[in-house]
């Protein structure tokens, strides 16, 4: 398997997700702002909508959406237990938060990369992004994990949550979300 990365990005969930099952796996950096990988290759020649993760199976086929992939790697080393298993109860609430996660905070995250972006609008989105960080936070009371043991979900929400220094957002009073990424 080949996966298509950028340092700091989203997809290092799936990252950790490969390195803790186990399964041979390539990473190929994409520089974020140029697109050129190091043969120089126009990543966009690759992967037609030009953002990371992708997956490229030894076969070909591909994927490249966070929840799909992550949830691939885990079905191919179920003994690592990193996804209940399918049609199960749990497999269900580990679907709805990696939605969640990747609907209410990746992008809520999104437009505070934006250069430029006006300060009242940063603020606007600051403040959504925390009521829904709040909730995570509550979430998390009296827990180490989102489910009963570490997931590919575990894996996405400590990426994005970690996302929360550079954008400036203080995460201080949310104790259960602190405790969690560290």
């Amino acid at each position: 398997m080949k996966l298509y990365y950028s340092p700091g990005a989203c997809s290092l969930s799936p990252h950790i997700v490969l390195k803790e099952s186990g399964l041979a796996f390539e990473t190929i950096a994409v520089p974020t702002k140029t697109h050129k990988l190091a043969d120089g290759t126009d990543y966009d020649s690759i992967h037609p909508l030009g953002y990371v993760p992708y997956l490229v199976l030894d076969d070909g086929r591909t994927l490249h959406e966070r929840p799909a992939i992550v949830q691939y790697i885990a079905d191919q080393a179920p003994d690592k237990q990193l996804a209940p298993a399918n049609g199960t109860w749990e497999r269900y609430k580990l679907q709805e938060w990696l939605n969640t996660i990747a609907t209410e905070l990746h992008k809520g995250f999104s437009p505070l990369f934006t250069p430029g972006m006006p300060a009242e609008a940063k603020d606007m989105t600051k403040t959504r992004l925390m009521s829904r960080l709040n909730w995570v936070d509550g979430e998390l009371a009296g827990k180490n994990y989102l489910l009963e043991a570490f997931t590919v979900a575990d894996a996405y929400l400590f990426v994005v949550a970690g996302w929360s220094k550079p954008v400036g957002l203080d995460l201080s009073g949310l104790s259960n979300l602190g405790a969690y990424t560290t």
